[in-house]
């Protein structure tokens, strides 16, 4: 029973015990999970009405645990896009505040991530995963619990993420137990 709606360019902060159902939220925002009822709408339209090619390219997701597949950081980045072009890949990377590390990673975007991202830590991992998730500048980015691996560092590149995303006119829905990254909400 529950019914909300974000304005463009907003930060919704979701907070709440363990268990509570936060993560399943979020992964029914993005369609990641069917509804048992209700809608999810992007723009009036529920998550059904659009094409899922369509769909993909407006939402951002960033899953509480973050996999990337074998390939490069650029690669991962990009989703794997075929089109990809660098200025994209390297403007995500910069809105995440990740183009710095990946800069000083062995290869740069070229670095080898490894089978689920073993090569990298968990807070790189968790990084370029947020990268990931506002490759292509989407309209609407989850993030749930985005901050977990996160140290210092990558507790300010999440909060410059969330400011520019506002100025992009991005919606975006953070789930957290930290709660300090709620200032940006």
């Amino acid at each position: 029973d529950l019914a909300f709606a974000c304005d463009p360019g907003s930060v919704v902060g979701v907070i709440g015990a363990s268990a509570a159902g936060k993560s399943t939220l979020a992964r029914a925002l993005v369609g990641a999970w069917p509804l048992l009822s209700g809608t999810v709408r992007l723009d009036g339209a529920s998550l059904d009405q659009w094409d899922s090619d369509q769909l993909g390219q407006h939402i951002g997701y960033l899953p509480q645990s973050v996999e990337l597949l074998d390939g490069t950081v650029g690669q991962n980045i990009a989703r794997f896009d075929p089109a990809a072009s660098s200025e994209d890949i390297i403007r995500a990377a910069e809105l995440a505040g990740v183009h710095d590390l990946v800069l000083h990673l062995p290869e740069g975007y070229e670095t080898d991530v490894g089978e689920d991202g073993r090569n990298l830590s968990a807070g790189q991992r968790q990084r370029i995963g947020l990268a990931r998730a506002i490759y292509k500048d989407p309209s609407f980015v989850v993030l749930d619990e985005p901050n977990s691996n996160l140290d210092p560092a990558g507790e300010q590149a999440l909060g410059l993420t969330l400011i520019n995303l506002r100025k992009i006119g991005s919606t975006a829905v953070i789930v957290t137990h930290r709660q300090a990254v709620l200032r940006f909400a």
